[in-house]
């Protein structure tokens, strides 16, 4: 069989379709399947018919000239998983024409003043660490890279110091110091970006330590290229591998590349497979997966246009994105919804007899203390002290008086326990022992499944028989004109009233107010009318006025939490969702509007490693899983005209 360059990097027309039937991704195929293709092709007298090992030898190829690799790891635990390399995955973002013209590299401030996507809010454009945001701006009608924290002239001559690019309208910025020269005393005075004219110099201690970090390190990863940083979203999420309701438990993790638009991002092409496990949990696969993409960070990852020939180089900052509330506490080192502490985002609880005051019932209707990493971190490390002196509970009573319990670091607690425990008995003295061991919100989870489902609980399950059938006519008379909803199927989701999922939570969301009067409390319709009007609000994809917007945002969120807590008021303490409807206001202003980090996307794809987990031997599924996922990436990669 001769090669086809028009088919290239397939031999020939007939192993493309091949192929491409192979990694269809909702429409999977057994071997056994594609051998009686093969078969049939055969006995019908196609042309360049291949053996079904042939087919999948040039597969092989493919996948090592083009394709993503899966590479195997082992976890401090033990467990071994394998992942597909995200490195590789976000690099095929920047070479393929379809995707890389969407990508943004700097914050941006709309002309328009509307909030649409994450880099106009105000974690790209205020709260992110400047040395993670886009280093550079290349300047091609100069030949010159200009880099933050580098003394650079202005077309007027004048010295200034860049701290920050960015975008406003279709100009490239930046926040600068500006620099001031005497030449006198050849000193320079408030900090400012480089040029080369840096070493000639003397700076005041006005620099903060600019000098000593002039020029940019970055400039040597760099290497001459130009130098931007992707970001991207890791979601974890434990799912079944079985179609039936036979539960096959596996961790699952994805992830989203940041820089893309929302629209983008919603799309099943944009959610990429990272890996799976039926023993490495989430928080061993993140801590592995930090690992590989912070490798980029000492080692940019170069890319080639196929059109222009230039090349390019990125560096990679995850961070563990929107999951479920007891998946974000673990990632967050968090000990759970059912610790005393129970946020993972502040410091709001405390004990029962705590709970039972007015101040801390109250305190819990607005955000607390924010936890912050370096309190973590220094937590941790008294649990492990604690660890070291043998006694299991003090380390207990310590996770719960603060709400901090890493699962990560949990393992080697576990294991200096163990430890002490073993040399106790043979006879070291305890001191001795202590110094040797002695070492260094998602919208579907929080709202649909959460407010939503809490109040549709307390509705249906005090209704008769009669007041049922009047719910269900009432709900399927719904003029649907101007709702973006699926057909609704009133008497299934009375049917299945316990049983109900997102999509059907979101449509009685907007319409349940219209259809519950008279046949609920004035409590539960009143909790009605504050679900529905922050639904509302939490769905829209644009933000005009964002002071404006929080601010009613902040006033719908509170009139759900007092009609809880005039309906139930054991919910505000038992019930963590409720709790986060606090954190609404600044997860808004960080990261733009909700639907921007809604988890649909993610939960969608769990359909996708179905298909695959089926359809592996079941011996090795997170190999067979992650190769057959990664083959699905670099299909769609091709098709779509990448390099």
């Amino acid at each position: 069989m001769e090669p086809s360059v028009e088919w290239a990097p397939y031999p020939s027309r007939m192993l493309f379709l091949l192929d491409t039937l192979d990694n269809l991704p909702r429409l999977r195929i057994s071997n056994s399947l594609m051998k009686v293709f093969l078969w049939i092709l055969k006995e019908s007298g196609a042309q360049d018919v291949p053996s079904f090992d042939r087919l999948r030898k040039v597969q092989k190829g493919l996948r090592e000239k083009c394709g993503v690799p899966t590479t195997q790891y082992k976890t401090v635990k033990g467990n071994i998983f394998y992942m597909n390399d995200p490195r590789t995955i976000i690099a095929k973002d920047w070479v393929n024409p379809q995707t890389r013209k969407f990508i943004r590299v700097y914050p941006e401030i709309p002309e328009d003043g509307v909030i649409r996507e994450i880099w106009h809010a105000q974690k790209w454009r205020k709260d992110m660490d400047l040395n993670n945001l886009g280093p550079m701006y290349d300047a091609k009608h100069l030949n010159a890279h200009f880099y933050v924290n580098e003394v650079a002239r202005l077309d007027s001559g004048k010295l200034v110091i860049p701290v920050r690019w960015l975008k406003y309208g279709k100009k490239i910025c930046a926040d600068a110091y500006a620099v001031s020269f005497n030449a006198e005393t050849k000193t320079a005075y408030h900090p400012g970006p480089v040029s080369q004219a840096i070493q000639s110099l003397a700076f005041s201690e006005r620099f903060f330590g600019f000098p000593e970090h002039m020029p940019n390190p970055k400039r040597i990863l760099a290497d001459g290229d130009p130098l931007y940083s992707s970001f991207i979203d890791y979601f974890g999420d434990d799912v079944s591998g079985n179609r039936s309701k036979s539960w096959n438990k596996h961790w699952n993790a994805y992830m989203t590349h940041r820089n893309l638009p929302r629209e983008l991002l919603h799309q099943e092409y944009h959610v990429h497979f990272v890996s799976t496990s039926p023993n490495a949990t989430i928080t061993e696969q993140f801590t592995v997966f930090k690992t590989v993409v912070e490798t980029t960070h000492k080692e940019p990852v170069k890319v080639r246009d196929a059109e222009t020939g230039e090349t390019t180089r990125f560096s990679i900052y995850g961070n563990a994105g929107p999951s479920d509330n007891p998946m974000q506490s673990e990632i967050s080192s968090h000990i759970g919804g059912k610790g005393n502490f129970f946020c993972r985002k502040c410091e709001a609880g405390g004990t029962e007899k705590d709970k039972e005051s007015n101040h801390c019932f109250h305190s819990l209707f607005a955000p607390g203390v924010a936890r912050s990493k370096d309190k973590i971190v220094t937590e941790l490390k008294k649990q492990v002290k604690l660890a070291c002196a043998g006694v299991a509970k003090h380390v207990e009573d310590a996770q719960r008086s603060t709400g901090v319990k890493d699962a990560y670091t949990q393992y080697w607690i576990e294991h200096l326990l163990e430890q002490y425990k073993q040399r106790k008995s043979e006879g070291q003295h305890p001191k001795d022992i202590e110094s040797e061991l002695d070492t260094p919100v998602g919208i579907l989870r929080t709202i649909l499944l959460g407010v939503v489902k809490y109040i549709w609980h307390s509705s249906h399950t005090s209704w008769s028989t009669s007041q049922k059938q009047l719910y269900s006519l009432r709900l399927q008379s719904t003029t649907t004109d101007g709702l973006s909803i699926h057909a609704i199927r009133a008497n299934y989701i009375m049917q299945y009233a316990n049983s109900l999922i997102g999509r059907q939570f979101k449509t009685i969301a907007q319409v349940n107010v219209f259809h519950v009067y008279g046949i609920v409390t004035e409590e539960q319709f009143a909790t009605w009318k504050a679900v529905g009007k922050l639904s509302a609000l939490i769905w829209v994809p644009e933000l005009a006025n964002m002071d404006e917007y929080l601010a009613d945002l902040l006033v719908a969120a509170g009139n759900v939490l007092y009609a809880f807590a005039v309906l139930d008021p054991t919910k505000i303490l038992s019930k963590i969702k409720l709790h986060l409807l606090a954190h609404l206001g600044e997860d808004v202003a960080a990261f733009g509007p909700l639907i921007g980090v809604m988890t649909e996307a993610f939960e969608c794809f769990n359909a996708i490693f179905r298909f695959c987990s089926i359809l592996s031997n079941h011996r090795a599924p997170s190999r067979d899983i992650a190769l057959q996922l990664a083959d699905q990436e670099g299909l769609k990669h091709r098709l779509t005209g990448g390099w």
